[in-house]
Parts: C-alpha cells; structure tokens; sequence
C-alpha cells in the first residue's frame, strides 16, 4: 500500500482487497478517449483511488487519497462496463498499479472487453492489458521492467527540463513504443510551443492533446 493506504478495513475486506475482488473507485464513466495513441475511440472509463507520485500539476488530486472513494466489487463493475456500447475500458486513476488488478482484467477478458492501462510505472504489472500507456513522473522513477512493457511512452511536459526526462525515459523502452509530448494542461499556452518546435526537430516524438478537455467531455 502507499501513503493513501486504506485503513480500519475488516479482515475480510482486506483479503478481498488484496485479491483484487474490491478497489476503491472513484468513478466510472462513459466518453471518448482525449490522449496519446487511442484519441478518439469511445471507452468506459475506469478511476482508481490511491496515488503517491504526488504530482504538484495534478488535476485529479482527489484521487490521491483512497480513503474517499468507496470500496467497490469487481463484480459490480463489470455489471456497470456492460451496459455500454463500446468494448473498451481505460484503467486510469490515481495509479491503478497500487492494487492488484488481475481479478478485474480476467474478468474483463471473458467480456471480450478491451483493457488500455494508465499508469506512471512505479509499480509491477498486475493484470493482462492490450495497451499500457506509461505516463512517467520525475518524483518517483518508474521502473525500467515497466518501461520495457509500455506500448506507449507519454511525458506531460511542465517546463524544458522535461524534454531531458523525456529523453531519460526514452532509453529505457522498446523499439515499437510510441513516443508523445503532452503540454501540462495549466501552461498549455506557454509550453505547447516548445512541444511543437521539439517534434519538429526531434521526429520520433509525437505531439499529445488533452482534447477531451477542448471538446469539453469528461
């Protein structure tokens, strides 16, 4: 567990957490993906409480304390994830790698549902996925067995210093893994230039949008 550790939990449900059979969600909703290489494809979306990278440019701050969000039944949300159209789930969070996600992926897989994972690679891989984007974060490394598993390498870029962590980063993954440069939502302005300037020079990155924020969708 991190420093979001869930407390004063039963026996039981600390068995059935560290089993994967209860997480603590967040929320869990319907819309199209916004970033890196699956922009634009319809997917229910899958937020896992519990975070300790700690990220200072978080949007998602509250979910770094797992202790808020409620401890859900896997089964219930698979029941959830059936009710909509699209056979594609994004497990994001928080850092969903905290917990133990096999239980969930298999039953996913029985769904024939497709399984795209966010993670910042600080933890091991749990769970079968189609697709693992790899968001690394300079507050806590990830781990270079992760990095070699990631299909998609994507840097939020805060200031310049993160075109070098970029670079870092880059050594450490497979040759087919996909590169994108994502500008930090709150000095998009500012850094989307620098972005830009650096793909062109630089062609094996790709630029990253944050676009379901453009059109507005969650």
């Amino acid at each position: 567990m991190t420093n979001c550790t869930l407390s004063n939990l039963s026996s039981l449900q600390q068995d059935q957490l560290n089993k994967g059979h209860l997480l603590p969600v967040m929320e869990m909703f319907y819309s199209v993906q916004g970033e890196g290489y699956n922009t634009g494809k319809a997917a229910f979306f899958l937020r896992i409480g519990g975070c300790d990278v700690g990220c200072h440019w978080c949007d998602v701050k509250e979910a770094w304390d797992a202790s808020l969000h409620p401890l859900t039944p896997v089964d219930e949300i698979i029941e959830t994830i059936r009710q909509y159209p699209a056979k594609s789930v994004v497990i994001t969070g928080g850092e969903p790698l905290t917990y133990n996600l096999r239980h969930l992926c298999s039953l996913l897989k029985k769904e024939n549902i497709q399984i795209f994972l966010e993670t910042s690679g600080t933890y091991p891989l749990s769970g079968s996925f189609d697709w693992i984007c790899l968001s690394p974060k300079s507050q806590m490394n990830p781990r270079n067995d992760m990095l070699q598993l990631a299909d998609e390498l994507k840097v939020i870029i805060y200031d310049e210093a993160d075109f070098e962590w970029a670079e870092q980063n880059v050594q450490h993954v497979k040759k087919k893994c996909l590169l994108y440069l994502q500008p930090e939502w709150s000095r998009y302005d500012k850094v989307l230039p620098l972005i830009v300037d650096y793909v062109m020079k630089n062609p094996r990155w790709m630029v990253s949008l944050q676009s379901h924020k453009f059109m507005n969708i969650p």
